[in-house]
């Protein structure tokens, strides 16, 4: 497979390939993300190939929109509401109960973990595109990458399309929370602390 780099404004190119039941990796606010569409179990258990990722890690959803978080999830806890009020688009990933309809691979479990990120590119092609199963995009135990010839260097030929969208600015993967509880309960540390999530409950 020929991997192409293209700029991350060409997000038509993109959502092509993801029509076609293709994985494309893309900017974030974090790190470059590998992603196909949330619907698409057959996409996605490409992600979890391209990457050698072991297939009993589930692979969050980015969403475009809060509005999106009904489209994956079956309920949204209050707490998770809030937190998304607060911190999102940005480097939180809220773990919610997952909407039976998605697809085995995004997580064989009864939740989904969600965010939205605080990139222009990222966000152009989610509204575009629609909910997607997202992950870092890596090979699995490798560092994230942080531009598109470093996803380059890891994916060439596991993958049809890099979006170029320059060096991101994060640089670390998000905080992972899980919403389902009594009390947020941080599940991979990130950018925003267990304090800043208690402060605003």
């Amino acid at each position: 497979m020929k991997t192409e780099i293209i700029p991350a404004t060409e997000i038509q190119a993109a959502f092509e390939i993801l029509q076609k039941g293709g994985i494309v990796a893309f900017p974030t606010d974090t790190v470059y993300g590998l992603g196909a569409l949330a619907f698409d179990n057959s996409a996605i258990e490409s992600i979890y190939v391209a990457k050698n990722r072991p297939v009993e890690k589930a692979i969050p959803v980015l969403v475009g929109d809060l509005k999106d978080f009904e489209v994956v999830a079956s309920s949204i806890p209050e707490m998770a509401k809030r937190f998304a009020e607060i911190f999102l688009p940005g480097p939180l990933t809220c773990v919610i109960p997952k909407k039976s309809t998605l697809p085995p691979a995004i997580s064989s479990t009864n939740t989904v973990a969600v965010r939205i990120p605080n990139h222009s590119d990222a966000l152009s092609l989610l509204k575009l595109a629609g909910a997607m199963a997202v992950t870092s995009a890596n090979i699995s135990g490798q560092e994230s990458p942080v531009t598109a010839q470093e996803v380059y260097e890891q994916l060439n030929g596991r993958i049809p399309l890099i979006l170029d969208g320059g060096k991101t600015f994060g640089g670390v993967p998000s905080t992972l929370v899980d919403c389902t509880g009594e009390t947020p309960m941080i599940l991979r540390e990130g950018p925003i602390s267990l304090e800043q999530l208690l402060s605003v409950l």
